[in-house]
C-alpha cells in the first residue's frame, strides 16, 4: 500500500490522477476507463464543482409519474439507486389524484443565520443593546447583498437568546434573512460575518462562528392529500381488503410511528427516499435537507414522525406533512451540472417555493406508499420484486438475462446472489 500524502494533487492532470490512484489502489484497466465515462458531466464541468476530481459517479434518473400539486401536472425527476423509489411514489400519487391530488404550501423563503459570541460579562445587558440596535445591524447585513435586497430578499429580523455550556454562558444571535429563490447559505453566512464586528462592540464579547443554519423552521412546507376508501380499495387488485380494513391498518402503522423513536426514524427515511431523490436531480444541498428534517422532527421534546395521517368526516384517510424544505434555483450545483437543469426543467419550476412544495408532496407520496405496503401485504413484495433485478446484475446477468432471472427469483421468493449465478449458468447452458 502507498502513501496517501500527496502534495498538490490538484494541480495535476486528469491522467497524471489517475495514474496515482490506479497504483495506489491497484486498479487495473477497466477500471481506469470506466472512470472516465463521465456520461452528461464533463471533466472540466466536474473539475471545478469539487475538488481532486477523478471521475463522476452516475445515479439512475427515473421520472414518478401522475403528480398533481395545488392543480398543476408534473413529471418529478427522482435519482435513485434504491429500488421501488420511483414506482412507490408514482403508485401513491394516481391514488392521491382521484381526490384532486395534493395541496402544498411552502412559507415565505426565510434562513436563520447564527452568530455565536462569547466572553460577555453581562448577557442580559448585552441582548439588550443588541435589540435596540437591530435595525442598524439590519442595515449593515443588507449593504452586503444590494441584489438581495432589490428582489425583495434580504435580512428582515434580529433574535437573540443565550445558552449554557461547558465553556461558559454564550449570546446567540439569529439573523433572519429573506433569500428569495437561493438556497441562501452564501448570502447568510457573508451577513453574519459583517455585522459580526458590529455586534462584538455592543456585547463586549467575542464573535466565534458565523453561519447559517440548516434547521429552517421559518421556511416550512405544508402538504395535504386525501387518500379515498373506494380507490385504496380497488389498489389491491388481488386482494380481499376492504377500503376501511386498509385505512385502520395505515392508521395503526402511522400511530407506531408516531410514538416509537425507532419505527419514527426509518419512517421518516423513507420519507427522504423521496425528498433526496428530487433534491439530487435538481441540484440542490440533500444533505443539508436531511439534518433540517431530523432536528425539525426533534422540535417538540422527542423525536416522531414528519406525517401524521386520519380519517375525515367521509371516512378517508387524510396525510399531512410538514417539512423544513431549504431549496434554491439561483446558484449551486441546479445551474453548474447538467442533468440538473434537465430535471428543474422537466418540472417546469418558476420559484424555489414550488420545487419545495414539490418536494415535500413527493415525501408524503413516498411516507403513504410504505405504509400503505407495510400495513398491508408487507415491504418486500413489490420492493424485493424491483431489487431481484439489481441481484441478477450482480450475478453477472445481461440484457433479457436480467429479466428473465428477476422473474424467475421473485416466483421462487428466493431472491439471492447464488441462485441467480445458477440461474444464469442455467440460461447459458442451453
Amino acid at each position: 500500500m502507498g502513501t496517501s500524502e500527496i502534495s498538490g494533487f490538484y494541480k495535476k492532470s486528469l491522467e497524471e490522477r489517475l495514474a496515482i490512484v490506479k497504483e495506489f489502489a491497484k486498479l487495473d484497466k477497466e477500471e481506469i476507463e470506466e472512470l472516465k465515462k463521465y456520461g452528461a458531466m464533463s471533466f472540466e464541468t466536474a473539475d471545478r464543482m469539487v475538488e481532486n476530481v477523478i471521475g463522476t459517479q452516475q445515479l439512475p434518473l427515473g421520472i414518478a409519474t401522475n403528480f398533481q400539486i395545488n392543480g398543476k401536472d408534473y413529471l418529478v425527476p427522482m435519482s435513485t439507486e434504491e429500488p421501488s423509489v420511483v414506482a412507490a411514489a408514482s403508485k401513491a400519487a394516481g391514488i392521491a389524484r382521484k381526490e384532486k391530488g395534493f395541496k402544498a404550501e411552502a412559507s415565505p423563503p426565510v434562513m436563520i443565520g447564527q452568530v455565536q459570541l462569547v466572553k460577555v460579562k453581562d448577557c442580559e445587558k448585552a441582548i439588550n443593546k443588541i435589540e435596540k440596535n437591530s435595525r442598524t445591524l439590519i442595515d449593515l447585513a443588507n449593504k452586503a447583498d444590494p441584489v438581495l435586497v432589490k428582489f425583495g430578499g434580504g435580512a428582515k429580523k434580529i433574535n437573540t437568546h443565550t445558552i449554557d455550556t461547558e465553556r461558559g454562558k454564550m449570546t446567540i444571535v439569529h439573523l433572519l434573512v429573506d433569500v428569495r429563490d437561493a438556497m441562501g447559505a452564501n448570502a447568510v453566512n457573508t451577513m453574519c460575518e459583517t455585522i459580526a464586528p458590529e455586534l462584538e462592540k455592543l456585547s463586549g464579547g467575542e464573535a466565534r462562528l458565523k453561519i447559517i443554519s440548516n434547521l429552517a423552521i421559518h421556511r416550512t412546507v405544508k402538504v395535504k392529500a386525501v387518500f379515498s376508501k373506494k380507490t385504496l380499495e380497488e389498489s389491491f387488485k388481488k386482494g380481499n381488503l376492504k377500503g376501511e380494513e386498509i385505512i385502520e391498518q395505515i392508521l395503526d402503522a402511522y400511530q407506531f410511528a408516531a410514538n416509537d423513536v425507532f419505527r419514527a426514524c426509518t419512517n421518516n427515511k423513507g420519507i427522504m427516499n423521496g425528498v433526496d431523490a428530487v433534491a439530487i436531480a435538481c441540484g440542490q444541498d440533500s444533505r443539508a435537507l436531511e439534518a433540517g428534517a431530523h432536528a425539525f422532527a426533534s422540535l417538540k421534546g422527542k423525536y416522531t414522525t414528519l406525517t401524521k395521517y386520519y380519517k375525515d368526516k367521509k371516512g378517508n384517510l387524510v396525510g399531512e406533512i410538514e417539512m423544513p424544505m431549504a431549496v434554491g434555483l439561483v446558484g449551486g450545483a441546479i445551474k453548474t451540472s447538467p442533468v440538473a437543469k434537465i430535471g428543474s426543467k422537466i418540472l417546469g419550476i418558476k420559484t424555489a417555493n414550488e420545487l419545495a412544495e414539490v418536494m415535500a408532496a413527493v415525501g408524503l407520496a413516498q411516507n403513504f406508499a410504505a405504509l400503505r405496503a407495510l400495513a398491508t401485504e408487507g415491504i418486500q413484495r413489490g420492493h424485493m420484486k424491483l431489487h431481484a433485478k439489481n441481484i441478477a446484475v450482480m450475478a453477472g446477468a445481461k440484457g433479457k438475462q436480467v429479466d428473465e432471472i428477476a422473474a424467475k427469483m421473485a416466483a421462487e421468493k428466493n431472491i439471492r446472489v447464488d441462485r441467480a449465478k445458477e440461474l444464469l449458468k442455467e440460461l447459458e447452458d442451453k
